[in-house]
């Protein structure tokens, strides 16, 4: 790990990435170096119906592809997955990938981190999220309810990555009570189903009386969330949604959904995530 990415204080040019599915074709908004990120990477694959399919190897990346919209076939390891809107996908290190369009094209989200162990593809149907209380289901209170679905989390064997997408009630708070997980993992949350003119307003902070960070986000924003606590909540009327990813800091043994440090002001609530552990 650089010494210079790891101190790299929480801060708009590092921490908030602008509008990240502009850009057709595979692309890509958070790596370490340009922003506060020591492990996780985040890209889209945005193609039309009629677009060429994208060819590439994770090389020593495991990837999580997560559609955001439309339909896609990904092919992992000679294995073809037909994936629609939710549905998430598992490709280990050193894997060939090929994303073909579907109709209507697709929108898909590529959260990678580099690891040195290999685990198989692993496929997960939103449907079957839904199905499972452990990996679906609703937290907080009647200012802050917003419905959590762990896509990549405890269901699937992996090194470093986890994501899921949570859905609030409008107007409310998600990830609250405050807290924050920076001795075992990285986060970032990706706003999704967030169409204009709805908005959010983000925090990260270590100091919560000075806030380092105090931002608007609107669909297609990225905020990273290196250290500190990160509530969020909803403008009147709209929903804050997102898609959370996240890389632990050591490969396997860091890699704990749920497991979080709640804010010492806020800590006789409980954390809200409880039904998403390991058990």
């Amino acid at each position: 790990m650089s010494p210079a990415i790891a101190e790299r204080p929480l801060s708009l040019e590092s921490c908030v990435v602008r509008n990240t599915a502009s850009g057709k074709g595979r692309t890509r908004s958070v790596a370490p170096g340009p922003t506060s990120a020591r492990h996780l990477h985040y890209g889209r694959i945005i193609l039309d119906e009629a677009g060429a399919p994208v060819s590439f190897s994770t090389a020593d990346h495991e990837t999580g592809f997560i559609v955001l919209g439309g339909s896609a076939s990904i092919t992992a390891d000679g294995k073809a997955f037909e994936m629609g809107r939710y549905d998430a996908l598992y490709a280990p290190r050193d894997c060939a990938i090929e994303v073909r369009p579907s109709r209507g094209g697709c929108d898909i989200a590529e959260i990678s981190a580099p690891v040195s162990g290999r685990f198989p593809v692993q496929f997960v149907p939103f449907a079957e999220v839904q199905k499972d209380p452990g990996l679906h289901f609703n937290a907080g209170g009647p200012a802050a309810q917003r419905t959590l679905n762990v896509l990549l989390g405890k269901n699937i064997q992996a090194g470093r990555i986890m994501a899921g997408v949570t859905f609030s009630a409008p107007g409310n708070w998600t990830s609250w009570p405050p807290h924050e997980h920076a001795a075992l993992a990285e986060e970032a949350y990706l706003y999704i189903d967030m169409p204009a003119p709805a908005f959010g307003l983000q925090l990260v902070y270590t100091d919560k009386t000075t806030p380092e960070l105090a931002v608007v986000v609107r669909e297609g924003d990225v905020v990273l969330m290196p250290k500190g606590y990160h509530p969020n909540v909803a403008a009147p009327g709209g929903s804050i949604n997102f898609l959370w990813m996240m890389a632990a800091n050591r490969e396997a043994e860091d890699r704990l959904f749920g497991v979080v440090n709640v804010h010492p002001d806020f800590q006789q609530t409980g954390s809200g995530l409880d039904a998403g552990k390991a058990k």
